[in-house]
């Protein structure tokens, strides 16, 4: 074995859909003032009894179901979330619970919106190194319990949902080297603290931080996995905001690429977006099997991760 592959996605989303102009019965804002700035028109919000750990394991049996992989042929499951209800059992270990699995190693990956692209490389290094066989990863986030719901700069963001990765063993590589790093001394520009814990972010140094620095960055990963922009068959970077989606993708130079934007429909679902935008993709049947697509993060911390891995 001389790399991983990712064998199949699954994702979930909660059933609730709240509207721009729901919003506007909440908040000072109205759907063209939200439309403009951050792209969004949609989002979905986790009913009172659908947890980060529920909506990892409905994500997760899709994602089973999709590769053929039984529950007790997982030995490490990690989920990534920056909005988990309690500091222990970890939603990693809950979800394995709620899976079956017996006796995996489990436990959560907080890098808040790169937090999928880390987790995904912790899980890649692992099998590589022996210390596993096979893995859940998995995205999951109930961002509306840490919303300001009287601020509408950054309520107007926020969606919940999930989207798990099956991660297996494999002749050729399917997950790149993953470029990963942060911005320490800027992390918090977008932070979740205080008592209840409330999400707010600096939107315009978050901005710019995105669409000047990010893009050298975004373009090592390609550089790390030996593929040039052109190639890609799909670039799903986290689905943050529409204005820094599209300068992003159009400064790598992925012509040929389709670019993920479900955060028109889903809104900011933070550790999830990576995964339920490429999950969707796939469904769509938007990327053939076998394409290079590249998965990049960024967020809170200021942290970022990137990878490329090959299409399931």
């Amino acid at each position: 074995m001389t790399g991983t592959r990712i064998t199949a996605l699954g994702h979930y989303q909660p059933s609730r859909v709240l509207t721009n102009q729901d919003l506007a019965e909440l908040v000072d804002t109205n759907d063209a003032w939200i439309r403009s700035r951050v792209g969004i028109r949609t989002r979905h919000l986790a009913a009172e009894d659908e947890t980060v750990d529920s909506m990892a394991a409905a994500a997760a049996e899709k994602a089973l179901a999709h590769a053929g992989t039984d529950p007790a042929d997982i030995d490490l499951v990690l989920v990534a979330t920056c909005t988990a209800e309690d500091r222990a059992p970890s939603m990693a270990a809950r979800t394995a619970a709620r899976l079956g699995i017996p006796h995996p190693a489990a436990m959560d990956v907080n890098a808040a919106c790169s937090g999928f692209s880390h987790a995904l490389a912790l899980a890649d290094q692992a099998l590589r190194t022996g210390s596993a066989t096979r893995a859940l990863v998995i995205g999951s986030e109930k961002f509306s319990s840490v919303a300001d719901w009287t601020d509408r700069s950054s309520c107007i963001l926020v969606g919940d949902g999930a989207a798990a990765a099956v991660v297996e063993p494999a002749a050729e590589p399917g997950i790149s080297p993953v470029v990963w790093g942060s911005f320490p001394d800027r992390g918090p520009a977008v932070r979740i603290e205080g008592t209840p814990p409330r999400f707010a972010q600096e939107g315009q140094a978050v901005f710019r931080w995105a669409t000047t620095e990010l893009p050298a960055l975004v373009r090592k990963v390609c550089d790390r996995a030996g593929v040039l922009p052109s190639e890609l068959g799909a670039v799903v970077l986290h689905q943050a905001n529409l204005r820094i989606i599209e300068p992003l993708a159009a400064k790598l130079g992925a012509s040929g690429a389709v670019v993920a934007t479900d955060v028109i429909d889903s809104g900011n679902t933070s550790a999830a977006s990576v995964p339920l935008a490429f999950s969707k993709l796939l469904d769509q049947g938007r990327v053939p099997a076998g394409a290079p697509a590249l998965l990049f993060g960024f967020g809170g911390g200021l942290s970022y991760a990137g990878q490329i891995v090959t299409a399931p």
